[in-house]
């Protein structure tokens, strides 16, 4: 059993609302202090210098991001032994700014009988007070899915570097009389508070093909009871991994706590697909009196809808930013290489670049920005203006480390009268995008850029546009074309494309790329879509690598204005 000071029992106190409990202490299964063995970049072309990842190893999901006394803590999925999925535990770093970070100990490893096979994903929630308590998913001997709590040992440590377990685990479980299956019941949601008093959380499931949001509410966050209908369901989408619920301002781009609720807001449901590996949401409203989420007419809930991103992108989690008062998104970026390769470079998977959320002046769709602090890392800013792009053109843009790069650049089309008609069974943009890449010509675009570009353009990554005329107004296609991005043809050259809701007539096509070694974050109309891909280049590695803007379509497109910086390497240890 566990000393602990005397705050600390008094947070137990008030939480467990049982009087002073002693709580079991953490057995370590797996050595907490991961190794920081590094190999030399020049051995490693494909690290990234500005995205989290450990030095080693495999990762996955983010966990239970928050800010805890001004310093912003990650969670996140990581096998201690190797560069596949297993041994899961929750590998702990922090930081000031969100960019550069420091590792912990783990916060959560095997060590109960509820999840001494596997500490999955969860959530963080901040009570009352300013205390923060973990719910998160375990595996139990049984190799069935539970839910347990997990709270700091010391409340005065703003780094939150010991963790200590509930004895009452596992607080929600499958039974018999409950019918939830075992094999899929994880990844327990940031908790919020009603108006009632109680806490809710909704934890993902299926039934046959039909996806559930299960939710439990409790009034002291210990004991908690299930609600005898889910807070929404969808049929034919399979299971719901890793949901993730909250409300968004209906104006302005000010986030809120995630327990608000009212006129001024809508809300979020995000789940992560795991029959399709996409993440997907809806907007709509949450309903206090019947306790239940409903969707906004017109929002499509198969696997053609809406996605916080179109390439790799996975088991997304937001938090709310009360410092900063904003809704910040994390997503789990994995690797596009042979697991042969991964195991050979030693590490894989790697977190995308924060961003800022906030709902679209339209009301129907999120917009996506990365967070402001990534421009510290900017230098060597370069500029292009009004700079004709004629069919078939494509320029050098020089002054900046291609490798590693932040790219703004904004197109303006003056005619669309060569713009192709967009057939009515072209529905699917990632299918366009397939048929259609860089290479193939076209009437209005493809334009947009070429990214970690060797010298000779034998290999390339291509993020653009292509204008399509559908009856009376235009249609704006966004794609990522990584079928070129290497000579090594065992990575995954997946092609990804999305659809933008933007009139090209009345304002300008935009195109925003983070370009960070293996990895290429684009932004389209200054973030209505995004599109992740991760891309391995023989010969477009490090000063090797170039940047290009091009127009392969028929009619010209006008660069208003182009701003590119290198990017300096973030201190991430």
């Amino acid at each position: 059993m566990a000393s602990s000071s005397l705050c600390f029992i008094s947070f137990l106190c008030f939480l467990l609302c049982h009087g002073a409990l002693k709580l079991q202490a953490s057995h370590h299964v797996y050595t907490p202090q991961p190794s920081r063995l590094l190999l030399h970049h020049h051995e490693q072309p494909y690290r990234t210098s500005c995205h989290f990842q450990p030095p080693k190893n495999w990762i996955n999901d983010p966990n239970g991001p928050m800010i805890y006394k001004g310093i912003y803590h990650l969670f996140y999925q990581y096998n201690p032994k190797g560069a596949v999925w297993g041994n899961i535990v929750w590998a702990h770093s922090t930081s000031t700014d969100l960019i550069n970070w420091k590792p912990h100990d783990y916060a959560i490893y095997p060590s109960q009988p509820s999840d001494i096979n596997g500490c999955w994903s969860g959530s963080a929630t901040i009570l009352p007070g300013d205390k923060p308590a973990i719910l998160y998913t375990g595996i139990n001997p049984k190799n069935q899915q539970v839910q347990n709590l997990a709270v700091p040992k010391n409340l005065s440590d703003p780094y939150l570097r010991e963790w200590v377990k509930s004895p009452k685990n596992p607080l929600m479980a499958p039974t018999p009389q409950n019918h939830i299956n075992s094999s899929s019941f994880r990844d327990p949601t940031t908790a919020w508070l009603g108006p009632d008093g109680e806490w809710r959380v909704i934890i993902g499931s299926k039934v046959d093909d039909r996806g559930l949001a299960i939710m439990f509410r409790s009034k002291d966050f210990v004991k908690w009871d299930q609600v005898d209908h889910p807070l929404h369901y969808a049929d034919g989408m399979g299971m719901w991994e890793c949901p993730d619920f909250f409300p968004v301002a209906k104006n302005g781009r000010a986030g809120v706590d995630t327990s608000v609720s009212g006129q001024h807001v809508k809300h979020v449901l995000k789940v992560s697909l795991d029959d399709t590996k996409h993440d997907q949401y809806t907007v709509g409203t949450y309903d206090l009196k019947k306790d239940i989420y409903v969707p906004d007419k017109g929002s499509i809930q198969d696997y053609s809808g809406l996605r916080y991103d179109y390439g790799k992108y996975y088991a997304s989690k937001t938090f709310f930013d009360g410092q900063k008062k904003r809704r910040v998104l994390w997503g789990w970026v994995n690797e596009s290489s042979s697991v042969d390769d991964d195991i050979k470079k030693g590490w894989s998977g790697v977190q995308a670049i924060p961003r800022t959320v906030w709902l679209d002046a339209s009301g129907k769709q999120l917009i996506q920005w990365p967070i402001a602090e990534i421009q510290k890392l900017r230098k060597d800013k370069i500029k292009l203006t009004n700079k004709v792009l004629e069919k078939g053109s494509i320029i050098a843009v020089k002054g900046v480390t291609a490798a590693q790069a932040d790219v703004d650049v904004s197109f303006k089309v003056k005619s669309f009268n060569k713009a192709h008609l967009l057939k009515a069974e072209w529905k699917d943009p990632q299918l366009v995008c397939s048929q259609m890449g860089a290479a193939a010509k076209g009437g209005v675009g493809p334009f947009g850029l070429l990214v970690l570009a060797s010298n000779n353009l034998e290999e390339y990554t291509s993020v653009f546009f292509r204008i399509f005329k559908r009856q009376d107004k235009y249609v704006v296609l966004m794609c990522s074309d990584q079928s070129r991005s290497s000579l090594n043809a065992d990575n995954d050259k997946t092609m990804y494309g999305a659809f933008l809701d933007v009139d090209p007539v009345r304002k300008n096509v935009s195109l925003r790329s983070l370009i960070d070694h293996s990895i290429v974050e684009s932004f389209g109309s200054k973030g209505k879509a995004c599109i992740t891909a991760r891309v391995y280049p023989r010969l477009a590695i490090g000063d090797k690598a170039g940047l290009y803007a091009f127009n392969n379509g028929t009619e010209s497109v006008t660069i208003t204005k182009l701003r590119a910086w290198s990017l300096k390497k973030a201190q991430i240890i």
